[in-house]
């Protein structure tokens, strides 16, 4: 999970009314009111619990009362309950537990996340409370209260890293940015190395502390060797180049034009073959590269001996892997990696249904890997229950239902991350229902089957491409064309 306090620190707290607009379009859910007298509850009005807030906010020194945080998991991996748990102990590790707060649940994107609304004057002091390094604050108490809540221990996890065998300090930075820490020299003791985690510190350790050592085990070595040989025969090795904007996306306009990292994205190389050695054999390669260039080297994480090795001992990197010019959208890629796509003949389906409605995203096969991985109980009757009702009313921005080239009808929902066929989702009663609504297949339906479809993935390729880095859009090009003709 990830936090954000929200920069809309309002006196008039217009993150109360932004909530209750999601509820209204059915987009949100109230999960939590906690710390508000009785006569204020959920069949309360947003007006009301606006107008509480100011009244307990009443403070010269404090313009900006509003708290506006949001808690963010990624995709599905916690559901509402569990998000909200976290952010009531989020709440309360802030010092803003005895406060009036409201915690919202939004459905309306591919991640799970909540909203959190309170004030920052204090309901029986009337002093503002202390949010000084606030945002460092909160990535220390999230942190906090997921060990606390589902075992999540960060001390823990760092130490059984640095516990790791390694060869050089770059190949430990390589470990610990692995799973997302930052290791640098200490400014005030240069013998000091300073670990970080989402800015906030982890722990200081003593460079001499550190114990670096080339013996492998040539054991295991060998055995490497043998799992890249047939590995790289069963799985795809070609290598193509994922640019995350996100950095850029979160800046002010001001602050993009001034940015010289502004047509720089963060860049990674990845391929099937390199994601299955991660998922089998806790085999993890990272590439070298400086800037927009092709990888020079890489390295190989294998956390099941808790060694890190340099790629080329093992096997040449060329000999390994086949580099190409392919490039995708970091969000796109995490979308696309997450859909189940469990054969080649799901595979053939999602890439022509790209193909055919997103040509300007330009993935190819090898682009959208194998996954054979099942949602859970919880997600796929999520998935069921939403295809059923969409089937009954053609409503659901969500969900599109379209028809393969052997006759076959697949629903995509963009949203759960789901391809799969209409009939074993809805049976065979409702498919029959579906096919001859009047005895055939009414046109009407096939057209709002189309149009839904459209919507449905307008979110997830449309939005993706934005941020391809060109100057023109021709997704959004290509949509302005569709509405001129609808038009017309």
């Amino acid at each position: 999970m990830i936090v954000k306090i929200l920069g809309s620190a309002s006196s008039d707290f217009h993150g109360v009314q932004y909530n209750d607009k999601k509820v209204e379009k059915g987009k949100g859910e109230l999960m939590l009111m906690k710390n508000f007298p009785s006569f204020i509850n959920e069949k309360s009005k947003p007006e009301v619990v606006r107008n509480y807030l100011k009244s307990i906010s009443i403070n010269e020194k404090v313009k900006k009362p509003q708290f506006h945080a949001v808690i963010s998991t990624k995709f599905q991996e916690h559901n509402k309950d569990e998000i909200t748990r976290t952010a009531e102990e989020f709440m309360n590790g802030m010092g803003y537990g005895k406060q009036p707060f409201i915690v919202v649940f939004h459905n309306d994107t591919e991640n799970n996340h909540v909203h959190i609304v309170s004030t920052r004057v204090d309901k029986d002091s009337g002093r503002k409370i202390n949010d000084s390094y606030e945002k460092l604050k909160a990535q220390k108490v999230l942190a906090e209260s997921l060990e606390k809540l589902y075992g999540i221990d960060e001390d823990a996890k760092l130490s059984n890293l640095l516990n790791y065998s390694f060869g050089s300090l770059k190949q430990l930075e390589v470990l610990l940015k692995r799973s997302g820490y930052k290791i640098t020299t200490d400014k005030s003791d240069n013998s000091l190395l300073t670990i970080s985690k989402n800015g906030v510190l982890q722990r200081k350790i003593s460079g001499d502390s550190l114990v670096f050592t080339d013996k492998k085990n040539d054991s295991r070595i060998g055995q490497l060797r043998a799992i890249f040989a047939k590995y790289s025969k069963i799985h795809s090795n070609k290598v193509f180049k994922v640019e995350d904007f996100r950095r850029q996306e979160a800046m002010l306009p001001e602050d993009r034009r001034k940015a010289k990292e502004e047509i720089l994205p963060v860049v990674e190389f990845e391929s099937e073959l390199q994601k299955k050695l991660r998922d089998v054999f806790g085999l993890d390669i990272v590439f070298h590269h400086k800037e927009n260039y092709q990888p020079f080297g890489y390295t190989i994480i294998d956390h099941k001996t808790r060694t890190v090795y340099k790629g080329s001992d093992i096997m040449k990197m060329k000999e390994l892997f086949e580099f190409t010019s392919g490039k995708m959208d970091k969000k796109l890629f995490e979308s696309l990696k997450d859909f189940n796509i469990p054969n080649d003949e799901i595979k053939k389906i999602m890439l022509d249904f790209l193909y055919s409605k997103y040509p300007e995203s330009n993935v190819m096969e090898f682009m959208l890997f194998d996954n054979k991985k099942l949602k859970n109980r919880e997600l796929f009757s999520m998935i069921r229950n939403d295809v059923k009702e969409y089937v009954k009313t053609q409503k659901g921005f969500d969900i599109g239902i379209f028809k393969a080239e052997d006759g076959k009808y697949f629903v995509i929902h963009s949203r759960l991350h789901y391809i799969g066929e209409l009939q074993s989702l809805i049976g065979e009663k409702q498919y029959q229902q579906f096919l001859n609504p009047e005895g055939v297949l009414s046109q009407e339906v096939q057209r709002k089957a189309g149009d839904e479809l459209d919507k449905a993935m307008n979110d997830l390729f449309f939005e993706l491409m934005k941020y391809s880095g060109s100057s023109t859009d021709p997704a959004e090009e290509e949509l302005r064309k569709r509405r001129r003709q609808k038009k017309r």
